[in-house]
């Protein structure tokens, strides 16, 4: 038993987890042949078989049901330790790895972030923009130490904490037959041609999600990568489109486009911070997240509050 390594029980998790060995070797980024050795020789060292083999991947016998559970526990106090170690090491210095989604990068990170590195000189941010189901995926692989990311997107394997609450919005041009409405109900804008986000966004599978609750089809015309760019495309008459209320502010002053709230319950969105562990954080993350979640509890409930008034 002394003969295991922390490579391999790392691996046989992400085995049991994908249900493939194809899946986990390219989650940790190794060759399919490396997998399947690295497991025969773990059953070979345990004299017993871990994974049944199936035409459509693996299945876990009782022996590695029992295996998957001290491997886990093995694991999560490695990186407790690591976590604790942290403490008397590097202190309160070295760096932080996150990803996050444009709607928090663009309207709460950059004050967040500033006010942390003012009170943390030495920490070193490393902050990465991606969609919400890429950022699950890298906090869930150990790529980032937290992600930040649209709270209904369905993520039950990392811990999740509240961070901020944004409300979405229909923007139209200045001269669009919706643009004299103080609110408005996403299905009645179906019938317009809509400018949006790439498909993998946690947002357009969203907005996609209740056009097809709502028994309609969402008529998109032109896809980007940028809520600017579906600001400027409004702007000049390809479409309406739906943005978070405060990513678009700046961009108001400009172009000749209307914010029009959206009444339905939906609209009112949540981001959350998600990690793997909260207690297996190194010392610099867990700084982050504690100030990430309780230096704009005011502030975000006056927004909310405001906002509930307003529609």
């Amino acid at each position: 038993m002394r003969r295991f390594d922390f490579v391999t029980l790392k691996l046989f998790i992400s085995v049991a987890d994908e249900g493939r060995l194809t899946a986990a070797a390219e989650r940790e980024h190794l060759a399919l042949a490396a997998v399947s050795k690295r497991i025969s020789d773990l059953e070979a060292l345990v004299g017993t078989t871990l994974l049944y083999r199936r035409p459509r991947g693996v299945e876990l016998t009782p022996a590695g049901q029992a295996f998957l559970h001290h491997a886990r526990r093995i694991m999560d106090n490695i990186e407790r330790l690591n976590a604790e170690l942290s403490e008397y090491g590097e202190g309160v210095r070295g760096h932080v790895r996150i990803h996050s989604n444009t709607s928090a990068i663009i309207a709460f990170l950059p004050q967040d972030l500033s006010a942390f590195s003012r009170l943390y000189p030495e920490i070193k941010i490393d902050l990465q923009e991606r969609v919400s189901s890429e950022i699950i995926t890298a906090v869930r692989d150990g790529l980032t130490d937290i992600g930040i990311f649209a709270g209904h997107v369905a993520a039950p394997e990392l811990q999740q904490l509240s961070y901020r609450h944004d409300r979405l919005v229909l923007m139209t041009p200045i001269d669009h037959p919706l643009a004299g409405r103080e609110s408005i109900a996403f299905n009645e804008a179906l019938a317009f041609d809509f400018i949006g986000l790439q498909q993998d966004a946690s947002l357009q599978s969203l907005l996609n999600e209740q056009a097809n609750l709502a028994g309609k089809a969402l008529r998109m015309r032109i896809q980007v990568r940028s809520f600017d760019a579906i600001c400027r495309m409004i702007h000049h008459g390809m479409g309406v489109g739906v943005l978070p209320e405060q990513t678009i502010y700046r961009d108001l002053g400009d172009l000749q486009l209307k914010s029009i709230p959206l009444s339905d319950p939906w609209a009112q969105r949540e981001l959350v911070i998600g990690m793997r562990r909260y207690a297996t954080l190194p010392a610099t993350a867990r700084h982050l997240v504690d100030h990430l979640t309780q230096h704009h509890q005011n502030e975000d409930t006056l927004y909310r509050l405001e906002a509930s008034h307003r529609i």
